[in-house]
């Protein structure tokens, strides 16, 4: 052994010094095992992506692909997504339902089993499914572990199975809700609310987000039919999704609003046999083209319909196929003039509509998120199908070939345009180094540490420059409209003054992602992190901040996609009240400052006991009071009394989960039912009620373990109306806060006599407000809170002075900012607004405008 080599030889244990603290000692007792779908709980991001608003409605598609699997098996036609009042969600299809009976090696339900244990499910063997998107055996059950309650309901062997779960943990067995008409009918429907201690930033749905993706699902699958209903309040609306002729359609919507070049989308088919364990399979292919006069490339990829939105061996194959069918059929046709222009695959794909969908019987993907496609050997099959029809199309179209052809060679020349427009302005403003005049820089050089402030005018950029931190915030007020880059080409958009400041500004340079065939666009050379767009708020500044996010999006859209860009959030109000000022952002802020400053001056007493509530118990008992009359209202839609909802609740305080409305003659009344059990036996003794929306079936097949229903005489002439409370569970809690805090709710609608007294004052001069109802609290305290209050609106950022911008719109402690986000899911969305809000094309503009009046909520008169 060399002797600069020394052996490094273990001391004894005792005397063995880790320089760990003993309480972080590493032994078996450190090691943890964790059962059933508690990992899933302990590290969600790692099964869904991601805990904030994408995780929250990945669930749903989570649970949505399971029924795309089944209408790709060919048992499944329709698929309906309901958004409930409560802010459950429920997705239910006609497929085979998810079977129930014994399974025997576990020993429990089938349903149960997939439901809860991680990698079991059907789609791991031969035979129950040749194409599927849910291949890990993790997706349901993640969302039965991430939800705060969970049930399954089966329709199988003319019964409805009925379980239920509470965060991964089974809670109602498997059991027999009812009998069904029609044996045949078949399916499954889940219905889930997720666990706002996982979805920590938001639990609320959003429709947009849904249609979206349900949207996608129907054009990759012509024929079935999706309808995604919100029985929210506030938001009720209803969406049937159905295309008949599926990704063709599909591109064709893509590209509405813009001028195409080939009228009709060029569809390239075609399939290819694998061997998949010791069988034969086939790899289906599925590719759409449309171009259009814009500049911006659309290509979406999906395997067994699940999006890939970082593309993966089938994008690859495609690209490489389209750059070659275009380039050999141009030379051997003679189609290029010019003999130094050279056709590189931005320049195909320019302006190109695309959809590329592939079916595989094994796809492997790089995680549960699905979103690259790992398959090798399926960018050779795409590479290979996607030239052979390409070229044979392009054959035998020779005019449509001609007008592909010229949009590519004018992007070619265009690309050379802008590359000589590029070198003029970095010669004529970038050289040296030197930064606009008008931009005032911060001292701080770290990137990730600085802020570049967007401000719209002069006047409000002189007070942003006087308030600003000088060390980490940057501004560059803009005098004017931007040009609408949307509009004009890129080399007219690079000569207007404005835009050569902000490139300058930021430092990146334009053009599409980073690390694109000439390397435009530089990420790592932005000279700030945050690039804040400040404008005021009204139609002025509205439309400079939709110019603004034109240019990014269309000129550094990596910019945007990496989270760089954010729109700054000045107050809508300030509010004062004796020595009391807030500023406040918006209307329902403005409801919690006066619950708040009425809640200051008084306090509650009930009318009975005389015990007082006051102080922040108060505050609290007003939310969730506020959260409750939202419920009742619920209730109240449904049909039902709320003061007799919450008086059928039973010794463990849980409400009715279930109401019917029975109609006898011209009379009708509501029944109240607790549990499952409750509703099934009163559906087996009152069957001509048809109280599942079916009469009595035929006898089933029975199943080991779960108990039969027993049968009753029919009855006739009623009619009734069967109504899921999904907010049964939402109310209890609520319920149990309350009586926590002191406040028990025995009654909620108006009494002969007070419930509480609001007291205003001390002593002699106390006023006592009488309060007959539980609303009435609310109520009472938010008109006290109006008194005496002076309300100041602001409309632009120029009635601030430079200390009031500062500490309401820049102070980094206080501020509010959005970040603008364009990712796979609203992208497609995201490039049909600009185009219609800033395309050339008038007349889709004023049907938007028409469409959507009706719903504006600021308007500026």
């Amino acid at each position: 052994m060399p002797d600069d080599i020394v052996p490094v030889v273990p001391e004894p244990e005792a005397a063995f010094n880790t320089g760990v603290a003993d309480d972080q000692a590493y032994g078996a007792s450190q090691i943890r095992k964790l059962e059933g779908l508690q990992a899933v709980r302990e590290r969600p991001g790692m099964y869904i992506g991601f805990t904030d608003e994408r995780g929250l409605h990945h669930c749903v598609f989570e649970v949505v692909d399971n029924s795309i699997d089944e209408f790709l098996a060919g048992t499944c036609r329709n698929v309906q997504v309901t958004i409930h009042g409560d802010g459950s969600l429920s997705v239910e299809d006609d497929g085979r339902g998810i079977p129930v009976e014994i399974h025997p090696d576990e020993g429990i339900p089938t349903v149960e089993l997939v439901l809860t244990n991680l990698h079991a499910g059907g789609k791991f063997g031969d035979g129950a499914y040749e194409f599927s998107g849910g291949l890990h055996g993790v997706g349901a059950k993640c969302v039965n572990a991430l939800s705060d309650w969970f049930k399954a309901e089966v329709f199988r062997d003319g019964k409805i199975y009925a379980i239920s779960f509470e965060r991964g943990k089974t809670t109602t067995p498997l059991h027999i809700l009812g009998d069904l008409a029609d044996p045949k009918r078949t399916g499954t429907k889940i219905t889930f609310f997720p666990d706002a201690t996982i979805f920590t930033i938001t639990t609320e749905f959003r429709f947009e987000v849904l249609a979206n993706r349900l949207r996608e699902l129907a054009f990759l699958n012509p024929g079935i039919k999706i309808t995604l209903t919100d029985e929210r309040e506030d938001t009720k609306r209803s969406e049937v999704l159905f295309y008949k002729e599926g990704v063709v359609e599909f591109v064709r919507q893509l590209g509405e609003n813009k001028v195409v070049v080939n009228e009709k989308p060029i569809a390239l088919t075609g399939r290819r046999e694998i061997e998949l364990n010791e069988k034969k399979k086939f790899v289906l292919v599925d590719c759409v083209m449309q171009w259009n006069d814009g500049f911006i490339e659309q290509t979406l990829c999906f395997t067994n319909a699940i999006p890939n939105p970082d593309g993966g061996t089938h994008l690859t194959g495609f690209k490489n196929a389209l750059t070659r069918a275009i380039n050999n059929y141009a030379k051997a046709n003679n189609k290029i003039k010019e003999k130094d222009l050279q056709i590189t695959g931005d320049d195909c794909r320019e302006g190109m509509v695309c959809v590329l969908s592939v079916k595989h019987p094994n796809p492997s993907f790089n995680a549960q998120t699905k979103v690259r496609l790992m398959n090798v050997e399926v960018e050779g099959i795409v590479n290979s199908l996607v030239y052979e029809a390409m070229m044979t199309f392009l054959d035998e179209n020779p005019s449509v070939a001609d007008d592909i052809l010229r949009k590519v060679q004018t992007a070619a020349r265009a690309r050379e345009a802008a590359r000589r427009a590029r070198e003029t302005v970095r010669k004529s403003v970038m050289s040296g180094g030197s930064l606009p005049g008008k931009l005032a820089d911060c001292t701080e050089r770290d990137p990730s540490l600085s802020e570049l402030f967007i401000v719209e005018g002069d006047s409000a950029g002189g007070s942003a420059k006087v308030g600003r931190d000088r060390r980490v915030q940057a501004i560059l007020p803009l005098r004017g409209k931007l040009i609408n880059v949307e509009k004009a080409d890129l080399e007219k958009a690079l000569k207007n003054k404005e835009i050569q400041a902000m490139i300058t500004a930021i430092g990146t340079g334009i053009g599409g992602g980073a690390g694109n065939d000439e390397g435009r666009f530089r990420l790592e050379k932005a000279r700030y992190h945050k690039i804040i767009i400040m404008t005021d708020a009204d139609v002025d500044g509205s439309h400079i901040r939709t110019l603004l996010l034109t240019f990014f999006c269309r000129q550094m859209p990596e910019l945007v996609k990496q989270g760089y860009i954010y729109i700054a959030q000045p107050p809508l109000y300030l509010v004062k009240r004796r020595k009391r000022e807030e500023y406040v952002q918006d209307d329902e802020e403005l409801d919690r400052i006066l619950i708040d400053l009425g809640a200051e001056d008084v306090r509650l007493r009930n009318a009975e006991d005389k015990v007082v509530i006051e102080g922040d118990s108060l505050k609290k008992i007003l939310e969730l009071l506020s959260r409750l009359s939202k419920f009742s209202e619920i209730i109240r839609r449904s049909g039902g009394n709320f003061e007799t909802y919450i008086q059928r609740r039973d010794d463990d305080g849980n409400p009715p989960a279930f109401l019917i409305r029975l109609r006898e003659g011209n009379e009708e009344r509501v029944l109240y039912f607790r549990t499952d059990e409750e509703l099934a036996e009163f559906a087996r003794n009152n069957s001509d009620l048809k109280v599942f929306g079916n009469s009595q079936a035929e006898e089933g097949t029975a199943v080991e373990g779960v108990p039969e229903p027993v049968e009753a005489p029919v009855k006739t002439n009623r009619r009734a109306t069967l109504v899921e409370i999904h907010a049964a569970q939402s109310i209890k809690k609520l319920m149990v806060q309350l009586a926590e805090l002191g406040l028990p709710i025995e009654h909620f609608s108006s009494q002969d006599k007070p419930l509480f007294e609001l007291v205003e004052g001390d002593g002699d001069n106390a006023k006592v407000h009488p309060i007959f109802n539980v609303p009435g609290i609310l109520e009472g305290v938010m008109s006290i809170g109006r008194r005496g209050l002076e309300i100041r609106r602001f409309k632009g950022l120029g009635e601030m002075n430079a200390k009031e911008l500062y500490l309401t719109t820049m102070e980094q402690k206080t501020r509010k900012l959005l970040r603008v986000k364009m990712n796979e899911e609203n992208m497609v969305e995201a490039d049909r607004i600009f185009t219609i809000l800033m395309g050339d094309i008038v007349e889709p503009r004023r049907h938007f405008i028409e469409e959507n009046a009706l719903n504006v909520r600021n308007l500026d008169v």
